[in-house]
């Protein structure tokens, strides 16, 4: 049976909006958005007054300073924060709506993991140096992570239960991490050059890398926001879902190549960041309720949101910086403990 989660005591049935409160909805959630965009603009090792922002934005000028700050730095920092937010937020939904389970996202289920391994090779050895050229190793190890997981999950006994897929994808992620570490350690040049990358980070592309993955990401985009109504019918289960005249396999075909589009292109640029693909879809679940297109929605405008402070964050937070990823982890772990204690687990 799969899993999902329940509010202790006795069960009630939640009333959530409906479309027009949930249409409303969206406008916060772009303002919170905008908030972080903007923020990610003005903050960094050099504050920059918004005036001066807004100047160069719309006047460059390659001899100025703060003119080379914000088209070297913040423009693709921010630029990258949306694509990547978005990107992840999106193939957490869509994880936990294929998988019927509101515990999963990329990271967990290894395709993050996946990803960074197939980086990881081309750059130790065949000679990948940027984006354009690594993206589609990112693109390739996503796709066969997601495939394995997923064979694994639906085939023998107890095919399609969501707890088994989630320790099928834990345990090859925990496999492939434990690959990329040992390539990463046995080559030391790699290494450095992927040390802040393995942790997740905003930091690392300019802006023509980053605008390289944006075609991956918006067919991503797309494909998921056009398998919506497919993912509210196999939500229902798969005899229903047949009943009702779908193809279960090709709707998770479809998905499968959206969260390799999504995963993948945002891993490329941003490297692993994890716990965003959780947080954000199950936070907007629990506002709009079991809707996938509401859902993958918010988590557009969420998860950038989310990504876009914890950002900022790791900036202040030390003379340094820390990187993004190891922020969303510190955001995301608390959740997930949170979410185990707060929630008891449920069959439907």
């Amino acid at each position: 049976m799969p899993v999902t989660l329940a509010e202790p005591g006795p069960t009630t049935r939640r009333h959530h909006p409906r479309s027009s409160s949930r249409a409303l909805g969206l406008l916060p959630l772009a303002l919170l958005c905008l908030a972080a965009l903007t923020l990610s603009m003005l903050v960094g090792s050099r504050t920059i007054p918004p005036g001066e922002v807004l100047h160069f934005l719309l006047h460059p000028d390659p001899t100025a300073p703060v003119s080379q700050v914000v088209w070297q730095s913040r423009v693709p920092r921010t630029v990258l924060v949306l694509l990547a937010g978005a990107a992840l937020g999106v193939a957490g939904g869509l994880m936990q709506a294929v998988t019927r389970n509101p515990m999963t996202d990329p990271g967990i289920l290894g395709v993050n993991a996946g990803a960074s391994l197939a980086v990881v090779l081309g750059l130790a050895y065949f000679g990948m140096t940027d984006v354009g050229q690594y993206m589609w190793w990112s693109l390739a190890g996503a796709l066969v992570t997601s495939v394995v997981v997923f064979i694994v999950g639906n085939t023998g006994t107890g095919r399609g239960n969501p707890v088994r897929m989630t320790l099928s994808g834990v345990a090859l992620g925990a496999v492939l991490s434990g690959f990329s570490s040992a390539v990463l350690l046995s080559n030391s040049d790699v290494l450095e050059r992927m040390r802040g990358w393995s942790a997740g980070t905003t930091a690392s592309q300019p802006l023509a890398a980053t605008l390289t993955i944006a075609p991956l990401i918006v067919a991503g985009l797309v494909l998921a926001l056009l398998s919506t109504r497919s993912l509210d019918v196999l939500s229902l289960g798969e005899a229903a879902a047949v009943a009702m005249g779908a193809r279960p396999n090709r709707i998770r075909l479809v998905v499968l190549l959206a969260i390799a589009l999504l995963a993948g292109g945002a891993t490329a640029a941003a490297g692993p960041i994890g716990f965003l693909g959780l947080l954000a879809p199950h936070l907007s679940r629990m506002v709009v309720g079991p809707h996938q297109g509401w859902i993958l929605l918010y988590s557009i405008l969420l998860a950038p949101a989310v990504l876009g402070f914890s950002d900022v964050i790791g900036r202040v937070i030390t003379p340094g910086e820390v990187p993004v990823g190891v922020v969303t982890a510190f955001v995301g772990a608390p959740l997930l403990i949170w979410m185990v204690r707060r929630f008891r687990v449920a069959e439907v």
